[in-house]
């Protein structure tokens, strides 16, 4: 057995109980009987006790002191794992099991005051979040020279800084606000559905859809959960969504949503099965997945017709005259409080305000108890609209509870490599739509498992989308897509 060899072993077997780690909080999200609550967050302690203990063993500095690469791959799972001990060692074990413990129980606080409009019960163990997160990012930026914002981001997008990502957002958000302000001059106004429309037969159709994009129930299932998400790798990759009888749209574009992350993780090569390079390069990466599986393929104009059918057979007569009128109900352009529902020119506006605002809780330019306050105007600012529920404002994410701080930028991020993808397969696959109005998104889908899924970690997230596009990432394919597709719709 060489050092590589060695590594490798005891890396499975940390890979192997990361997952099981990651099924407690799936678990958590969505079966969980919810008097557990205290109980499993001691579990997720432990389990983090473990883990930590295991990315901060001695032995690996040796093995990676002893391990030559032979070939791209192994080069890479060297590289993540010299990364992650690199980050591993920074962070007391006590900080970690610390942090795994809080946010387990906060994740259950902010559920229960997102119920009960009661923003008083949350902000107290919001703050301890906040606090065990600025004090992780100390440990990690210390000796660097990089901002506590930043050494947090890495975890989601590696090799990124806040002002890059800045730059990004600066440069889209002009763009976005103009066409926005155009769609609102045009006086159009998109059809609504009418009717109820039942809970079993919206998961059967989201079950139907997920198939027809190549989630593999054989690998996978879904569930309910207060706030959509995917978990897990592999052999093991699990999906939920979430049903109102009035907005069926939200059942199934949720769903199509997480499986653009389910396919990516299912799609990885398996000889790369339980070891670092075995899922998504990045949250940015992973978002590209789900963005365009969810927007640029699933709600394009030939894949909506063929929707259309199955919703007529499903659901009967819903209030929309047409294939073309469905598009446009789709599509809708709308003013609205919920980023998951929001379409997708105010989208990344919705983003714009998370990222800034969570920069200023870390750096503690903002603190908790003033954080309601200060949605809240910008929201109006940027928005138009007044916050009349805390729901609607700054309880609505569950990533703060759990001290996600650096995700909420990937999404947009997210959104400008889908951009680039979808050039791209475009360019691949010119009769793309012909497939798409057939219910077959597979040139598509089978495209990105080729050239982007199948590689996993194999490269950094840049490189990722360089590789798979054969340029770099910039905003423009983007904004391109949007002003010509929402021109059309509105008659711009």
């Amino acid at each position: 057995m060489t050092s590589f060899d060695d590594l490798m072993a005891f890396q499975r077997e940390t890979e192997a109980l990361s997952q099981v780690a990651g099924r407690l909080g799936w678990d958590q999200e969505t079966m969980m009987p919810r008097g557990a609550a205290e109980q499993r967050a001691e579990e997720m302690a432990a389990m983090e006790s473990v883990l930590h203990g295991r990315r901060t063993d001695p032995r690996i500095a040796d093995w990676l002191a002893g391990a030559t690469p032979e070939g791209e791959v192994e080069a890479a799972q060297l590289r993540e794992i010299r990364r992650a001990y690199d980050r591993a060692m920074k962070v007391p074990a006590r900080l970690s099991s610390e942090i795994a413990r809080v946010t387990s129980r906060a994740q259950g606080i902010w559920a229960g005051a997102r119920a009960e409009e009661d923003p008083s019960v949350f902000l107290p163990i919001l703050t301890e979040v906040i606090a065990l997160r600025r004090e992780e990012a100390a440990c990690l930026s210390d000796g660097t020279g990089t901002s506590a914002y930043d050494a947090l981001l890495q975890d989601y997008e590696p090799g990124a800084t806040a002002a890059g990502i800045g730059a990004i957002f600066d440069e889209m958000r002009p763009r976005l606000v103009a066409l926005r302000e155009a769609i609102r001059a045009s006086g159009k106004v998109a059809p609504t559905f009418e009717g109820r429309f039942e809970e079993t037969v919206q998961i059967s159709l989201a079950a139907e859809i997920a198939r027809v994009f190549g989630y593999d129930f054989n690998h996978g299932r879904i569930d309910k959960a207060v706030h959509p998400f995917s978990s897990g790798s592999g052999l093991d990759v699990r999906i939920t969504t979430r049903t109102d009888p009035a907005l069926p749209l939200g059942a199934l574009y949720s769903t199509l949503h997480e499986v653009g992350h389910g396919a990516y993780e299912q799609g990885v090569d398996p000889t790369y099965l339980l070891t670092p390079i075995g899922q998504g390069a990045s949250m940015g990466v992973h978002e590209s997945q789900s963005r365009i599986y969810e927007n640029q393929l699933g709600r394009s104009r030939p894949f909506t017709s063929w929707l259309y059918g199955r919703m007529q057979d499903r659901f009967g007569a819903f209030g929309i005259a047409d294939a073309e009128a469905f598009y446009r109900a789709v599509n809708a352009v709308e003013t609205g409080f919920i980023r998951t529902e929001a379409d997708e020119v105010h989208y990344n506006l919705h983003i714009f305000l998370r990222f800034d605002l969570e920069q200023a809780l870390i750096s503690g330019d903002l603190s908790s108890r003033d954080l309601e306050a200060a949605w809240n105007d910008r929201f109006a600012a940027d928005f138009g609209l007044a916050v009349q529920k805390p729901s609607d404002g700054f309880l609505q994410d569950v990533h703060w509870s759990v001290g996600l701080f650096g995700y909420f930028p990937t999404y947009s991020l997210g959104n400008v490599y889908a951009g680039c993808l979808n050039a791209a397969i475009r360019a691949a696959h010119p009769g793309l739509d012909e497939s798409l109005a057939e219910g077959d998104p597979s040139p598509a889908t089978g495209w990105l498992r080729e050239n982007l899924q199948r590689h996993g970690a194999l490269r950094s997230p840049r490189a990722t989308i360089e590789a798979a596009t054969g340029s770099a990432p910039q905003p423009g394919p983007l904004l391109d897509y949007l002003e010509a597709k929402f021109a059309d719709l509105y008659d711009l």
